[in-house]
């Protein structure tokens, strides 16, 4: 994944040019958004290291600890608080700017603190500024602004644009026997039964909401976590960051399948580019983690980014250490099968989301440029 620096949109974008290249790829593939908003999602990112811990003075557990602060609406609210807070996703690297000086030196609530920063930048746009007031009843001037307010309205729109739950599983659930194919009606039936997909995406949107190993190939620069022997930085340990339990290494969360089509690629890294590739994996979890196909990873070339994408998977004894945590059993299914199965996972697209261009203002009120 490409953040800050890159330039582009989707498989286009790149790693940059003329002195404003990224500094390194974003460790993690970014999470869909779909129906984030809904009430059963009580934890967000692969690792859920933000989830509602009455015992925070927030009510959230997040990387931000008590810095945190309070008012957020949901878990969703807390999300938007962080892309901002990254060097490699939104904030730059330090020297750079103000932002990204106080993200590096981990003040991200306090005074001049990265998120008091951008509330103040936003209380100097009249037009802004006028939006807040319409919208929130505890505004009353600029100086009432807080980004607490702009990371609820973040969520509240999100939560809004990115509801999906009008697919052809969801009409064929209401009574309309039509709206999936007889490939899709085998797929979930093999989705529900042999196949065992359901052991872990279950719930109205395919999710447990918990956290498993199932051998995802390591890919990218790692989370800056380090397997036993080694200290370069380039494993990523999952859930075990979170929690610091060595049983929850390599865990990550099971990620929910509405508009699945939609989100390539795939995994906590986006190991997989398709569909069927990423299905096949949790067919022969162990095989597919030692046989992983590199060319299929969308990652833009640079030659210093390149020596660091592979060297989890390149290392036997660190694959091994993967498999030896997936909990996710073989199942032997028939190419027609795996055909059926994934064309189900298709009868999961809201035509809703095919075209989102009317979630998309033609303009916004700082006047930055809606594409770069």
């Amino acid at each position: 994944p490409v953040g800050e620096g890159g330039q582009g949109l989707g498989v286009t974008r790149n790693t940059g040019t003329d002195g404003e290249e990224i500094h390194e790829r974003v460790p993690r593939n970014a999470p869909p958004v779909w129906n984030l908003g809904h009430s059963s999602m009580n934890a967000m990112f692969h690792d859920g290291r933000i989830e509602p811990d009455p015992s925070h003075p927030s009510g959230f557990m997040s990387p931000a600890g008590d810095q945190l602060p309070p008012g957020l609406d949901n878990v969703l609210a807390v999300q938007a608080m962080f892309p901002v807070t990254s060097g490699a996703e939104m904030a730059g690297q330090p020297g750079e700017n103000p932002i990204a000086d106080a993200a590096a030196a981990g003040n991200l609530g306090g005074p001049g603190g990265v998120w008091e920063q951008l509330a103040w930048r936003l209380r100097q746009i009249p037009e802004y500024v006028q939006m807040f007031e319409d919208a929130y009843d505890d505004i009353d001037s600029p100086d009432d602004i807080t980004y607490v307010h702009a990371a609820n309205a973040i969520a509240a729109y999100e939560a809004v644009a990115f509801r999906a739950d009008n697919s052809p599983f969801d009409r064929f659930l209401q009574g309309e026997w039509g709206a999936m194919s007889m490939s899709q009606l085998r797929g979930a039936n093999l989705f529900y039964g042999r196949a065992r997909c359901n052991t872990c995406h279950s719930g109205t949107f395919q999710t447990d909401m918990d956290y498993h190993a199932i051998g995802m190939p390591q890919i990218g620069p790692g989370k800056g976590h380090n397997a036993p022997g080694y200290s370069d930085g380039h494993d990523d340990f999952g859930r075990e960051a979170v929690t610091g339990d060595n049983e929850d290494r390599y865990r990550f969360r099971t990620p929910p399948l509405r508009n699945v089509a939609l989100s390539a690629p795939y995994g906590h890294d986006g190991a997989y580019a398709t569909l069927e590739a990423v299905v096949r994996h949790h067919l022969r979890a162990r095989w597919s983690l030692h046989h992983y196909d590199q060319s299929q990873a969308w990652l833009p070339s640079r030659p210093d980014l390149d020596a660091q994408d592979f060297v989890v998977m390149n290392d036997p004894a660190r694959r091994r250490q993967i498999a030896r945590r997936v909990e996710i059993r073989r199942v032997n299914l028939s190419e027609g099968e795996v055909s059926d199965l994934v064309s189900f996972l298709h009868a999961l697209t809201d035509p809703a989301s095919l075209d989102l261009r009317d979630t998309v203002p033609d303009r916004v009120p700082s006047g930055l440029p809606m594409y770069e």
